[in-house]
């Protein structure tokens, strides 16, 4: 049964930054959170192969499948590039990923982190296009689409090159619309020419947008004293037209609370309020901050064991605040928990490889060392 994707609940559960408990997903408090947001109506729950290490999808059943009619919920998930090398790994991996969610089938289907090179030329190289309309002729896919991290010229290739997909996923909020790597803006200009319905990852910048300076946060608490600094960069961006769904990884239970009261009586952002938020972006980029998004995809092969996200957020927080003390205890707390320190990185690059910002990470550990490690 298809969905019309234009009339969307507005708000999805990213299931990609779940509470964890003695290092394992806390199964009992993400019941709870999933919950909660089923009975407010909303039905969206996105997952991917290489969450949490594999385990995010292994929630989907646990919490999902097991507890809940199949009708009262939709789920998304993703092929990964990087865990392909022969076009036998495709039904591999979909065979596999519908035994963790205990599914018979997915509503939504991405092809995982499309960039220029790389993911790109193996999904073509595999024929995974193809494959992936054989499989929503199957029944076993409803919805086809890919998640996007590349170039405006590359997603405008890839849109003419495909017409059979339905919905894209890009990066967007108010921090990366003018970014020169991200180029939020730009992806969703070409999106939006095309009336493709748009799924929105990052709104919050994986928290980022979150917790701002008490200057740049006293501007939105003067216009709305009692809203959320997370709820200014939610609605950003389900204000925007096209937007289908914007994913948000709750991690807890007052996330998830905070994120329902901001779309129950969804109202978008005013003429005065963009304007609030422009100034609050603009004073921010005053600020070199790392742009990591705290995906985690460099942590896993890392073989030195460096919590790279955790290591960006010490110094972001360093940078942003003037603040060394707490982000070195932060950071010692990392060490302690037998994590590897900045300045043991060898440069083998993998992390770099698969970061969708394209940053840096060497670099960036290096400085890192110096700042934490001295």
């Amino acid at each position: 049964m298809s969905i019309d994707l234009n009339t969307m609940p507005k708000l999805g559960f990213g299931l990609m930054r779940l509470p964890e408990r003695d290092g394992q997903i806390d199964l009992e408090q993400v019941c709870r959170m999933a919950d909660a947001y089923l009975d407010a109506g909303l039905t969206y729950f996105d997952t991917a192969y290489v969450y949490h290490g594999g385990n995010s999808e292994k929630i989907v059943k646990e919490a999902l499948a097991k507890r809940h009619p199949r009708e009262s919920y939709t789920v998304a998930t993703k092929l990964p590039a990087w865990c392909m090398k022969a076009e036998a790994d495709r039904d591999r991996i979909f065979d596999e990923q519908l035994k963790r969610c205990g599914l018979d089938y997915f509503d939504f289907y991405l092809l995982h982190s499309i960039e220029d090179g790389g993911n790109g030329d193996t999904y073509d190289r595999l024929n995974c296009w193809d494959w992936a309309m054989q499989k929503k002729a199957a029944g076993s896919i409803r919805h086809f689409g890919f998640s996007f991290h590349g170039s405006p010229e590359y997603l405008e290739k890839l849109l003419d090159a495909h017409p059979e997909v339905e919905f894209v996923q890009i990066q967007l909020n108010y921090a990366d619309w003018e970014n020169p790597v991200v180029q939020s803006g730009r992806l969703y200009e070409i999106l939006r020419r095309r009336n493709m319905p748009i799924i929105v990852m990052e709104p919050v910048k994986g928290g980022t947008l979150a917790k701002l300076t008490p200057e740049l946060e006293a501007k939105f608490r003067a216009v709305r004293p009692d809203a959320s600094v997370a709820s200014w960069a939610l609605r950003f961006v389900a204000s925007l037209p096209g937007v289908m769904t914007v994913l948000s990884g709750m991690s807890s239970p007052e996330q998830v609370a905070d994120n329902l009261k901001t779309f129950a009586r969804f109202e978008p952002l005013t003429d005065a309020e963009k304007a609030v938020v422009e100034d609050v972006r603009k004073t921010m980029m005053r600020v070199e901050t790392i742009g990591c998004t705290a995906c985690r995809y460099c942590t896993d092969g890392c073989p030195m064991h460096i919590a790279i996200p955790d290591v960006f957020r010490a110094v972001n927080t360093m940078k942003l605040y003037g603040d060394e003390f707490r982000p070195k205890a932060f950071y010692g707390g990392l060490i302690g928990q037998g994590h590897g320190r900045a300045s043991d990185c060898v440069a083998c690059g993998q992390c770099e490889g698969v970061c969708p910002q394209h940053l840096p990470i060497i670099e960036l550990l290096k400085d890192a060392g110096a700042r934490l490690d001295a």
